[in-house]
Parts: C-alpha cells; sequence; structure tokens
C-alpha cells in the first residue's frame, strides 16, 4: 500500500477552513489524496450495464452473516465493506506521520469531503459540518437556542427518545415548556398529520418544532416540507432529526428549507460508524456552538465545528467511497430498496391477514407492519415486554435480526429493506412468525416471566 504524502500544506489554522468552504465550484482545487480509493464500475454486470440487487449484494459490499437474516439496517446500518477498508488505510496514514497529518492535512481533507457531501444533499457547504454522529448534532442546536422561561418546544409522541430526553433536560434549566402532540396509529393519511400539527400551533408561543423525517419506531415518511410550512407562518423554527433519511431518500436540503437538518451517515449511506452531519441556516449559524469548545472556537461556524477535540476522522474521511458508491449505483438502488419494501410488506400481510400501521405510500425503506391477530390474545396487555418477546424468539431461534414494536396497543414489526434484500427474506419472517403464533399461551406468559 503507497501512503506517501502527495502535498504538504504547511501551518493550516482553523480560520482557513470558511476560506476553503467559500470557494466556488470551478475555483476550488481539492487536496490530492495520498492513496487511491476504490472504483465501481467492475461491479456492473456486463451484459445489461445494471447491478443485481439482492443477495450477490451482501457478498459483496456488505460484512454481514451469510445465515443471518438480516432486516433491522435502520437500527445501526451496515458498513459498506470498500468503505471500512479505506477507513482503515485513513488510519494506518495518520499514524505514519502524526503531526503531519492533523496539523497539516487534516482539515483540507475534511473540506474535500465535506464539500462533497453537501453537493450530494443540494446545499452550500458553508451551511453543513460533519459531526461523530446525529446525538451531538441536536444535542449542539438544543443546547445553543435562545430559549426563556414558558416558550414552548413542541415535539411529538413518535420523537426519538434520547431527542425527548435531551428536550426534557433543555427545558428544566430555562423554564421552557415540552409540549408532545400525538399522532394516532394505525394511520389514514399525511393530512392527518397536518392537522395535528396546524392544531398544536395555534395555541401559541412555539419556538421550536422538532421533527423526525423517519420516525425510528413508527418509520413514516412525514411531510416535512408542509411540515415546515405550516411552522414558517407562526415563526417557529424547525429542526428536522433525519437520521434515517440520508441514503433512504433523494435527500435535498434545499428543497426542504429546514432551519436545522441533523442525519447520521452509518445508517442507510453504509458509511463506518461515527459520522454524522448537521446543516444550519446560514442567518442561524453564529448561533449555534458545537457540544464541545474548541480549538476552531471564534474562527467561524464550520471551523468551530470541524475540530471538537483529537478523535478518529477516518470515518470521516472514507465518505469519499461511500459516495462514489452510491453515485456508480444511482437512483436505482434506492428505488430498488423502496421496492423490495412495499413487496416485503405484501408478502407479510397476505401471509398473516394483516395490516400496515399507514398506507404504504407513506413507507420508504422500513415499513411497520401489523403481525397476525392472534397474537393479542397470547399477551394480558400489549407493551414493549410483549414485542421484545417475539422479537427475541425470532432472532434466538431462527437467526431473524427484526424489532418488533407495540404501539398503542398494537403489535407490529418493522421491517427495513436494503440492496442485499430479497422477497426471500420476507417469507422467512412470515413462516417463522406463524410458527410462533401457534404456540399456546403459557408459552408466551412463561417466556415473560422468565426475563
Amino acid at each position: 500500500m503507497n501512503i506517501q504524502p502527495k502535498r504538504d500544506f504547511g501551518s493550516f489554522h482553523a480560520s482557513n477552513v470558511e476560506e476553503l468552504l467559500s470557494i466556488d465550484e470551478e475555483s476550488y482545487s481539492p487536496p490530492e489524496l495520498p492513496f487511491r480509493l476504490p472504483t465501481f464500475t467492475k461491479y456492473k454486470m456486463k451484459e445489461t450495464g445494471q447491478i443485481a440487487f439482492g443477495k450477490l449484494m451482501k457478498q459483496t459490499f456488505f460484512l454481514l452473516e451469510e445465515n443471518c437474516c438480516f432486516l433491522n439496517h435502520g437500527a445501526f446500518g451496515s458498513v459498506l465493506k470498500q468503505a471500512l477498508e479505506v477507513s482503515q488505510q485513513w488510519q494506518n496514514y495518520s499514524e505514519s506521520q502524526p503531526l503531519r497529518f492533523y496539523d497539516r492535512q487534516l482539515l483540507p481533507y475534511l473540506v474535500h469531503v465535506s464539500r462533497r457531501l453537501a453537493s450530494y444533499i443540494g446545499c452550500a457547504p458553508q451551511d453543513l459540518v460533519l459531526v461523530n454522529n446525529a446525538t451531538f448534532a441536536t444535542n449542539s442546536v438544543l443546547s445553543s437556542f435562545p430559549l426563556v422561561a414558558e416558550d414552548v418546544i413542541l415535539t411529538f409522541n413518535i420523537t426519538y427518545g434520547a431527542v425527548k430526553k435531551h428536550v426534557q433536560y433543555i427545558c428544566s434549566k430555562s423554564g421552557a415548556i415540552n409540549r408532545e402532540a400525538v399522532i394516532p396509529f394505525p394511520l389514514d393519511s399525511k393530512e392527518k398529520i397536518l392537522d395535528i400539527l396546524s392544531d398544536e400551533l395555534s395555541k401559541g408561543d412555539v419556538k421550536l418544532v422538532i421533527l423526525d423525517h423517519i420516525p425510528s419506531n413508527t418509520p413514516i415518511i412525514m411531510p416535512v416540507v408542509e411540515m415546515i410550512q405550516l411552522c414558517r407562518r407562526v415563526n417557529a423554527r424547525v429542526l428536522i432529526d433525519g437520521a434515517h433519511a440520508l441514503g433512504a431518500l433523494n435527500l435535498n436540503i434545499a428543497d426542504i428549507d429546514p432551519d436545522y437538518y441533523v442525519s447520521n451517515c452509518h445508517k442507510w449511506l453504509c458509511s463506518p460508524k461515527g459520522v454524522a452531519f448537521l446543516y444550519v441556516k446560514q442567518e442561524l449559524q453564529n448561533e449555534v456552538k458545537p457540544a464541545v469548545i474548541s480549538h476552531g472556537f471564534g474562527s467561524g461556524f464550520c471551523s468551530e465545528f470541524f475540530w471538537s477535540g483529537l478523535h478518529d476522522y477516518s470515518p470521516m474521511l472514507s465518505l469519499h467511497t461511500v459516495l462514489d458508491f452510491w453515485l456508480e449505483l444511482g437512483e436505482s438502488a434506492r428505488n430498488y430498496m423502496h421496492q423490495c419494501a412495499k413487496e416485503g410488506a405484501q408478502i407479510l400481510t397476505k401471509c398473516w391477514s394483516s395490516k400496515l400501521a399507514a398506507p404504504i405510500e407513506m413507507f420508504g425503506s422500513m415499513v411497520l407492519v401489523g403481525l397476525p391477530e392472534i397474537f393479542n390474545s397470547k399477551f394480558e396487555t400489549i407493551k414493549y415486554d410483549a414485542a421484545e418477546k417475539i422479537q427475541n424468539i425470532v432472532f434466538h431461534e431462527y437467526n431473524i435480526e427484526v424489532p418488533f414494536k407495540s404501539v398503542q396497543g398494537h403489535l407490529y414489526v418493522r421491517i427495513s429493506a436494503h440492496i442485499y434484500n430479497e422477497p426471500s427474506d420476507y417469507l422467512r419472517l412470515a413462516d417463522a412468525v406463524l410458527e410462533i403464533s401457534q404456540r399456546p399461551k403459557s408459552f408466551f406468559v412463561d417466556c415473560c416471566s422468565n426475563s
């Protein structure tokens, strides 16, 4: 492996980050990388020029166990094998001369990959920063938000749990109020969501609305564009938690036009763990400070976030390979994931005579599917532990990794569909659940009591 330095930038300071990010695309000259990155054109089928999705993808691009039926990509994702290898190359290179790497080369390298990601998601490079994870990003926004007593932060019952906890913490410090709106399931249409939001906003005093683009437990695609428009009418800012959106949707920040947007790269985009992004609208950037203050403080929005202390930057730098992969696959990959999820949902609802938690057009790469009605007679109450028991049986006895959910008194399974999944995966799940459903009630009572 050749890891010789290609360019020495000399002494490099945080303030230079803002200068590099502001250069227009035609004038920008990216740094030469210290080693050659993998390409993906060779993986196209020679006969058709297309890529064969399904099991071949799993074998070629992922490290997933062959025998495990993996239907839970939405949890922590699964890294692109080639991106992990590139990440390890970056680790080796950085340690070959740490001072040169961290003092002279890292920030220009980060600017380069940040500019590429900004282009991929449709925003200006000055408005996006790379961070370690979505939690760091949401913490930074919430901790910086100007709240006074009696201001209202509006969340929903489907807001991600960690975000809910931080909102509670912020409110306890500031005297602000956390008001939670309830979206009922099963859900009939997106109009119901818009009506609920409109009603909540009419109560007044809402300063910040937190929206999950695709909620984790109930993975509908929220109508965020229409919801933002409603919020603008009452001058409420909007923070979108898009942890599940990047890679699962054709994400365009300019079209959505949020005040703040957060997403992970390790989920549907398949980067190594340890990279996410935060977008902040330009006029709000002076207000938002990173959750960790370090040497970049005072040098500008991006500079303050680019260096938050010493950590492993290789996941961020490996985004070059991740982006190359998805640009090569194109929109056909996302279309395949959505179609596979739809077919999986159809297989399950037909086998189980069950229904979805919302219309199929409201789902993307994840779908929430109701379990067979017979399960309602197996438990005294349908709560979290009931779903957990079924999930553990499905994993330990059938080697199927998929989450089961208890939502407002109903049992569901949340299926994921990535480029390595195919219809046979959902048939395997359908048969396993049907077999489990035939077990006597005493089995589930004993199972719960032994937990």
